[in-house]
């Protein structure tokens, strides 16, 4: 199998990358299939576009911004043309029309507050996070107004000419497929054919066999089969362009103050600790610098600003925390910071293919889990590791999320998820400190956690994967 590094590490938007980036990818894509069906169609004075969405999108894609992300995709924007755009303004701007202009001037009726419609019934068997995008001629039956974001779903059933749908599914960290494609996926992403790698590990223990006959670490191999595609140079630009991002989401997030959108009243206070521990660093620890660094870029993602998956937007401070401790506390270079990224990514290949790195799949074992495994490894890696070692962190991170289910408080990546992430960053440290200081010998595999988790998720009831139907979602009293 093979994930490119820098597919697996995107820059876009917050604040979810299965809830806001994969929609708004899909919703582009739909747009550019509308207009290359045009050609067939005489008479477009009619024509209307609807999106339902179902499942797990359904359910929290209010307070994840789906909605939001439709309408950008549909009027032509993708993730990461936005990481520097003041995206609610945007969004304000677009809301107020009734109407998608595409490239040749065709203009298609789109109204978000009325054509995008949450139905919370059963979710579609193939995945969670389903996606219907309809091209409708509703010239002999044009849609009625429906009260917004409270639709009537009798309205799927409209007499009228369906002239064009597509079913998207969003599958975790950006990526989307679609219906015909989704049989092809293994869990649960269509691969590029391994074959035309070097080193086509698609399991742990093949990483580390390959490694022992090549005498290459895991970045080397990673690196070695990524420029069988791309230059040495557009990797190495491309991976520093993403730590460029991670850092610069960090230090807007520890330059940042006030209230969080969505209605929780959250604050932020990565700034605040941050301050707290610049003014008095004799007694700040370890934790304290790694929280206060993964905290300001979950509130970034929360705010909706600009974060890097990694592996996902609810996961997406974890390995900047500990990339940023790591340089600015013990001097890592940029090469270093090169191979860390190489090394994750090729954990975080691992267990996208094996298992998901999805919430609403396998819960946020899948994001925050699998953030913490690929910072172990990629952190071990840079401080020497062998590859038994990498592989032994990456383990030890993991297992010690496993279970760990996605239920956030008013359908916001908000409360647990900020502070999750720090925790998320704490362990991979720990993780990478015990198997350093270990012979790279011990009692469970990677590959072993990896399918434990899998088979958790499989198991783990639907509230309590990203639907916000269970768990802390539903646990707030008030005395």
């Amino acid at each position: 199998m093979f994930i490119s590094v820098l597919d697996l590490f995107k820059i876009g938007v917050g604040p979810s990358s299965s809830h806001t980036m994969g929609p708004m990818v899909a919703a582009k894509n739909f747009r550019h299939r509308v207009q290359s069906h045009l050609s067939s169609i005489t008479d477009t004075s009619h024509l209307h576009i609807r999106c339902t969405l179902r499942g797990s999108l359904a359910f929290t894609g209010k307070g994840h911004a789906t909605d939001r992300a439709i309408l950008l995709g549909l009027h032509n924007f993708a993730p990461q043309q936005l990481a520097k755009q003041n995206v609610n303004e945007l969004v304000d701007k677009l809301s107020q029309l009734d109407a998608i202009t595409l490239e040749d001037g065709t203009s298609i009726r789109f109204t978000p507050s009325k054509d995008i419609i949450f139905d919370r019934g059963d979710p579609l068997p193939e995945h969670p996070n389903g996606i219907i995008l309809e091209l409708l001629d509703q010239s002999d039956n044009p849609l009625p107004d429906q009260t917004p974001f409270k639709p009537d779903l009798s309205l799927l059933d409209l007499p009228g000419t369906q002239l064009l749908t597509e079913t998207y599914f969003s599958i975790g960290g950006g990526f989307i497929t679609t219906l015909s494609k989704i049989d092809q996926l293994v869990a649960p992403l269509k691969m590029e054919d391994s074959e035309s790698c070097s080193y086509p590990f698609d399991c742990a223990n093949l990483m580390m066999r390959m490694s022992a006959d090549s005498g290459l670490s895991i970045a080397a191999m990673k690196r070695s089969n990524e420029i069988e595609r791309i230059s040495e140079t557009e990797l190495n630009d491309g991976l520093d362009a993403v730590w460029e991002a991670m850092h610069t989401c960090i230090e807007n997030g520890l330059n940042a103050e006030g209230q969080l959108p969505g209605g929780l009243k959250v604050h932020r206070r990565a700034k605040l600790l941050f301050n707290q521990l610049k003014e008095n660093p004799q007694n700040a620890n370890l934790n304290d610098w790694l929280c206060a660094y993964a905290m300001a870029v979950n509130e970034e993602n929360a705010a909706g600003h600009m974060v890097v998956t990694a592996p996902t937007n609810g996961a997406a401070g974890v390995i900047p925390a500990v990339i940023y401790y790591a340089v600015n506390h013990e001097g890592a270079t940029q090469d270093q910071v090169r191979d860390f990224l190489l090394t994750a990514g090729a954990i975080g290949g691992l267990i996208k293919h094996k298992s998901s790195i999805s919430g609403a799949e396998v819960g946020c074992q899948g994001e925050v889990g699998s953030a913490s495994a690929m910072a172990a490894a990629g952190l071990c890696a840079i401080k020497g590791g062998t590859t038994e070692k990498v592989e032994n962190a990456a383990e030890i991170a993991l297992e010690h999320h496993l279970g760990m289910t996605c239920d956030p408080v008013g359908s916001l990546v908000q409360v647990p998820c900020i502070e999750r992430n720090g925790f998320g960053a704490i362990k991979a440290y720990t993780a990478a400190s015990l198997a350093i200081r270990g012979d790279g010998q011990h009692f469970m595999s990677l590959d072993n956690c990896i399918e434990a988790m899998r088979q958790t998720g499989l198991e783990m009831s639907v509230k309590y994967k990203e639907t916000s139907l269970g768990g802390l979602a539903v646990s707030i009293t008030e005395c």
